[in-house]
């Protein structure tokens, strides 16, 4: 398996760090292009790698993207590592974005646009992640595939790990969603559901690491190529609205791996000369677990640890997120921002957009919608803005959630 002509390589995000491709050949590995062969981070400093591209060697623009099939997010094959017709794919990407005129009224604000990322395969915005990340995978001598993970990322990769026919390992705390762990089992991983919450299951997931050293990680960035599948995102949204750059885009975030997709994204096309400027973006959190909303606030590049982390939006749940560093730069670099509201106004937002738009958000994506009206209420907004929200996962996969709430509101 090639990479394509453009993939040059990784680079470390925190030090000078580089694994460059110097030829076409197959390096010793058995892997074409740089020897990637101990890629889960840097080996100088541990710190987390990052694809990098030779941007000057890309010839493409807005016509070149408008004439080709909106079917996946492997349509943009020239800026991803891997070659499309090698790609671990079920047609991820490629997701709606959709007009909610309703609540550009209730917020005061010109266009508001879910991104409804509900709708891969999957039911996450996971699996553009785990897409790359298992194509990866596959071409390296490995035959299992592992991490730990709060539910989605776990049920995204044992999918794609079965459609690769590799094995899938997965850590999950007590407190994932029913859906989730049923999935992964269907999806024929080997799921070890931990008790306790996130940091256990990831404490579960390093010990089997040390004990299988043959099993390839698949860990949020423990791999650089989930954050690969993750900037796609914001090439779909640029693209949905016609080249316009959003004023605002806001994510609900839990590793920061989001937040770090859509601005490498945009720094991209930036490059490219696609669009002319980085949209605002913020992090959406839980107030009970707000490690990177802290950060923000305080001044701080990275984030502390939250010691008792306690919120109902499990997805988002991450104390210690390994990409917090990153989020941080792209939400200062952006003139971004980082909100945190309490799990009633998240479920609320999330039962408001369910009933006035039409759309099925999750708990934890709730926080995104929440976040918003908070930033309304601040008089954030002058009336002129494009905002665009993500919604994570289907509303589906935790109903039950959502219709608890509703029940404790005597509906």
């Amino acid at each position: 398996m090639t990479t394509t002509d453009a993939f040059s390589g990784l680079e470390c995000v925190d030090c000078e760090y580089e694994n460059k491709s110097e030829s076409e050949s197959e390096s010793e590995s058995g892997v074409d292009g740089p020897d990637e062969t101990d890629a889960r981070r840097c080996p100088d400093c541990d710190g987390i790698l990052e694809a990098t591209y030779d941007l000057e060697a890309i010839d493409l623009d807005r016509a070149e993207l408008e004439s080709r099939p909106f079917d996946s997010l492997w349509r943009y094959e020239e800026l991803l590592p891997f070659a499309r017709d090698s790609a671990v794919t079920t047609d991820e990407g490629a997701t709606a974005l959709v007009e909610c005129s309703k609540l550009a009224d209730e917020l005061g604000v010109d266009r508001v646009l879910i991104k409804d990322e509900g709708r891969n395969p999957t039911g996450s915005i996971a699996d553009r992640g785990q897409s790359v990340a298992v194509t990866d995978a596959l071409r390296r001598d490995t035959t299992d595939v592992a991490l730990a993970s709060t539910g989605n990322d776990g049920q995204s990769a044992a999918a794609y790990a079965g459609r690769a026919d590799l094995e899938s390992h997965v850590f999950v705390p007590s407190r994932s969603g029913f859906t989730n762990k049923a999935m992964v089992n269907v999806h024929g991983g080997d799921m070890s559901v931990v008790g306790g919450r996130m940091g256990a299951a990831e404490d579960a997931y390093e010990e089997a690491l040390a004990e299988h050293d043959d099993w390839h990680p698949l860990g949020t960035f423990d791999t650089p190529y989930r954050l690969e599948g993750a900037k796609t995102l914001f090439y779909e949204i640029v693209e949905g609205l016609e080249w316009e750059v959003p004023d605002a885009i806001v994510v609900p975030t839990g590793t920061g791996l989001g937040l770090a997709g859509l601005y490498k994204g945009a720094r991209e096309f930036r490059e490219l000369g696609l669009i002319d400027e980085v949209p605002a973006l913020y992090a959406a959190q839980a107030a009970g677990c707000a490690p990177i909303v802290e950060a923000f606030d305080d001044g701080r590049a990275e984030h502390e640890p939250v010691e008792h982390p306690d919120t109902i939006c499990g997805d988002i749940e991450i104390p210690d997120p390994a990409g917090g560093k990153l989020a941080l730069e792209a939400i200062r670099e952006s003139d971004g921002g980082a909100i945190a509201t309490e799990d009633r106004a998240i479920l609320e937002a999330a039962v408001a957009v369910a009933n006035g738009e039409g759309l099925e958000v999750a708990p934890s994506p709730g926080a995104a919608p929440s976040a918003v009206w908070d930033l309304a209420e601040r008089g954030e907004f002058d009336g002129s803005e494009t905002i665009v929200l993500v919604n994570t996962t289907a509303g589906n996969k935790e109903a039950d959630v959502l219709r608890s709430h509703l029940m404790g509101q005597g509906i």
